[in-house]
């Protein structure tokens, strides 16, 4: 199997730091990039303005924050890589950007925040499985 791109999506969770360390040890063994992605809550439409653009301002703030704890590891590692911040059904949005951007290998945490969503296996990570266009790793 060749990977040169790798999708890396996170939200936070301790799992999620898991997914990045594996996806920082293959990047540096497949001399791969990463494709860094957080997946907000969308705005509802119909919400009106400025109501609108304050949720917006909100969610845009709280994915920086989140991000930015993996974009300091992926660049502590030398790890090229680019990142996005996406509104959006996770599952959904995930599978789009993998297609999108070309990418080979999808890693995610086996669950996210939200543990009671799947007992076993998060419901987005579920999802994730089925519709991928790639194939998927699962940290745990």
């Amino acid at each position: 199997m060749i990977i040169t791109r790798i999708l890396l999506p996170v939200d936070g969770s301790r799992l999620s730091d898991a997914a990045t360390d594996m996806a920082i040890d293959l990047s540096e063994n497949y001399n791969a990039s990463v494709v860094l992605l957080h997946v907000r809550r969308p705005v509802p439409t119909g919400l009106g303005q400025p109501n609108a653009d304050e949720l917006l301002s909100y969610l845009t703030d709280g994915a920086e924050a989140v991000i930015t704890h993996y974009r300091k590891k992926l660049s502590n590692a030398k790890i090229d890589f680019n990142e996005l911040i996406i509104g959006g059904d996770v599952a959904e949005v995930i599978a789009d950007v993998s297609r999108v951007e070309k990418c080979d290998l999808i890693v995610i945490g086996s669950k996210g925040k939200t543990d009671l969503e799947g007992l076993i296996l998060g419901s987005a990570t579920h999802k994730v499985l089925h519709t991928a266009p790639c194939p998927v790793l699962v940290v745990k």
